[in-house]
């Protein structure tokens, strides 16, 4: 299967970044790719809480969502809206962060909402507090596919190996990770983390990623660090995509994630044990 990896640099204008969407499906569809996969905050990238609600709707009358769903069907194709920002139901006021995966069809098949909030202060001039505008989700979610299970992350969950192992666990092939990865942490610790996890559970790893500095039209602009990256199940980078916006296709094959864990059965190893007083 050929995936196509969207490297964005979205801006805070949803209509904006969904023009650049539709070029860059059409551009991944003209390489072949049967699965396009878009970073975390497609449809808006912004530091401002009250341009967010401002711009942000719902799940049902997001353009972004509607304009993805509308390509998959007119293009035959997978795509996994890596996380859109999105106003949740009441009585939650916080936004949610969700990762939607849509069919050929145009059907959503699955939603997950990040359950790790990046709740950090890396320096001074650079900390976050996700959990203030962002409400953690509580579900490991895992789709059952044509195209493989794929099981959903997103970003700040890289950390922890144990959702990772879960949701390999429930027979993930496919793992992905979009992200808007911060420039502080991404040079030490996106790809060891990505290959760590890949490793861990004998799963490809799709992770799709915001790039540079984002245009901000309210509050201070964003930087990502960029590096879309593909993993094998054996831990080799695939694909490392540096730090330009662009569509990057490689092909997957998914008889490698059963080659991994014929080698390597760690996920069968599993021991109880008394934890640490």
């Amino acid at each position: 299967m050929r995936v196509a990896i969207l490297q964005m640099t979205s801006s805070d204008d949803p209509e904006e970044n969904l023009a650049s969407l539709r070029t860059m499906l059409r551009d991944a569809i003209g390489q072949g790719a049967q699965f396009a996969l878009t970073p975390e905050v497609t449809n808006i990238v912004s530091f401002s809480r009250k341009h967010q609600e401002a711009v942000l709707v719902r799940e049902a009358q997001d353009l972004v969502l509607k304009g993805l769903q509308a390509e998959a069907k007119a293009l035959d194709i997978w795509i996994l809206a890596g996380s859109l920002a999105l106003k949740s139901e009441a009585p939650e006021t916080r936004f949610a962060n969700r990762s939607l995966l849509i069919n050929p069809e145009g059907e959503i098949e699955a939603r997950y909402d990040k359950i790790h909030m990046f709740d950090v202060a890396v320096s001074a001039e650079e900390t976050y507090r996700e959990s203030a505008g962002f409400a953690p989700g509580d579900r490991a979610v895992l789709a059952h596919t044509g195209i493989g299970n794929i099981g959903l992350t997103i970003c700040y969950d890289v950390r922890f190996g144990y959702l990772h192992r879960a949701l390999a666990q429930a027979g993930a092939q496919i793992i992905t990770a979009p992200a808007a990865f911060s420039p502080g942490t991404g040079p030490a610790h996106w790809q060891p983390l990505l290959q760590a996890r890949a490793i861990e559970t004998g799963c490809y790893i799709l992770a799709p990623a915001q790039t540079g500095k984002h245009k901000a039209s309210a509050g201070k602009s964003r930087s990502t660090y960029g590096h879309s990256m593909v993993v094998s199940p054996w831990g080799e980078v695939l694909l490392d995509a540096g730090t330009d916006a662009g569509v990057f296709c490689v092909d997957i094959d998914l008889a490698q994630v059963d080659e991994a864990r014929r080698k390597v059965p760690s996920l069968t190893h599993d021991r109880s044990f008394e934890a640490p007083k």
